[in-house]
Parts: structure tokens; C-alpha cells; sequence
């Protein structure tokens, strides 16, 4: 039982999914060409201290270098992550929802980038990180969409917006997989 309307008098919301993708993408290609230009092989340069610093690194792994060894299924979940959030798109009606997956898709793109044309190449390029956090990580700015993205996708798993724009009640979910599970139909509400 949906508790709000689909999405609202907007239909549908792939426009504001593609536009918020190709903003991150850009933003984080930019800032990669800028640092690699300006800061590579240079001092880190300090934000806040040396608890933020500018310091750019190459790589090869996933968060916190690691599976360096494996670059190449970084790669293939970068790429699997794009056409997964292509093919949600036909569902999505939702505001939120849009801002969620561009901001995932133009970070998975931006580091998918880098695994195609940065250095060795073949699939297996490093991908530049900058935003050095003391004692955490060092992070670009696709990173840094994926984990807005990915927060964002998470609040509103929580609040239970669907990417129809709909709301569901607490027991939808609960009645839909109890029902598929045992091979019956949800109720419907009616006699």
C-alpha cells in the first residue's frame, strides 16, 4: 500500500539525474586535471593544518589502496554500478532519489575514467586522490559523491521513499516479502 502519489506534476526524473552526474563528473574531472597540473610531485599543501591537506596520490586499489592488486574489478564495479542506475531510471519519479544516483553515477564515472585512461591503462589506471584527512584517507572528489550518494540513498531507504516518489507504510515491505516467500499474493485491500 502506497501511502503518497507518484512522484508529483514533474514525470519523470532522469533529466535531474543525468545533470547532477555530469556536474560531479565534471567537477571531479576538473579538479584531477588541476591538481595533476598543479600539485603533482610537489609538497602537500596545507588546508586546515595538517589535518587537510592537498597532497596527490596515485591509486591503483579502492578505498584506503586497498585491493591494489585487483584494479581491474574496481573497474568492472564502476562499470556494473553505471548501468545499474541506468536501468533504475526508468522507475524514478523521485527528487531525491535523482540527486542520489547522480551523485553516485558521476562519482563511479569519474573514477571509471581514471581506470580507463590514466596510467598503466588496460582497465587497471590509478586513479588520482588529493583530499589527504590526517589519520583517515586520501580521497578525490568522485569519492567524495559516492559517499554523499551513498548517505543520501541510505536516508531514504530509511524514510521509505521508493524512486516512484511514493512512500511506502512500515508493513508493505514486510507483507510483499512474506507473500513472495510463501508464493501468495500481497493483499490488495479489497474484499
Amino acid at each position: 500500500m502506497a501511502v503518497a502519489g507518484r512522484g508529483g506534476a514533474g514525470g519523470k526524473r532522469v533529466p535531474l539525474l543525468l545533470a547532477v552526474a555530469a556536474v560531479a563528473y565534471g567537477i571531479d574531472l576538473g579538479s584531477k586535471m588541476w591538481v595533476v597540473g598543479h600539485l603533482e610531485h610537489r609538497a602537500p599543501v596545507e588546508v586546515i593544518g595538517s589535518w587537510l591537506e592537498l597532497d596527490v596520490t596515485r591509486n591503483s586499489g579502492a578505498a584506503f589502496s586497498f585491493g591494489a592488486a585487483v584494479t581491474i574489478v574496481f573497474t568492472v564495479i564502476a562499470a556494473a554500478v553505471a548501468v545499474a542506475i541506468f536501468r533504475l531510471a526508468r522507475k524514478l519519479y523521485s527528487v531525491p532519489w535523482a540527486i542520489a544516483l547522480g551523485l553516485l553515477l558521476g562519482g563511479a564515472l569519474g573514477n571509471l575514467t581514471d581506470r580507463l585512461f590514466r596510467a598503466p591503462g588496460d582497465f587497471q589506471g590509478a586513479v588520482v586522490d588529493f583530499i589527504a584527512v590526517r589519520g583517515f584517507s586520501v580521497m578525490n572528489l568522485a569519492d567524495w559523491a559516492i559517499v554523499c550518494g551513498g548517505v543520501l540513498i541510505v536516508v531514504l531507504s530509511f524514510c521509505r521513499l521508493e524512486l516512484d516518489g511514493t512512500r511506502s507504510a512500515p508493513g508493505d515491505r514486510d507483507t510483499a516479502r512474506e507473500a513472495t516467500r510463501t508464493g501468495d499474493q500481497a493483499p490488495h485491500g479489497g474484499a
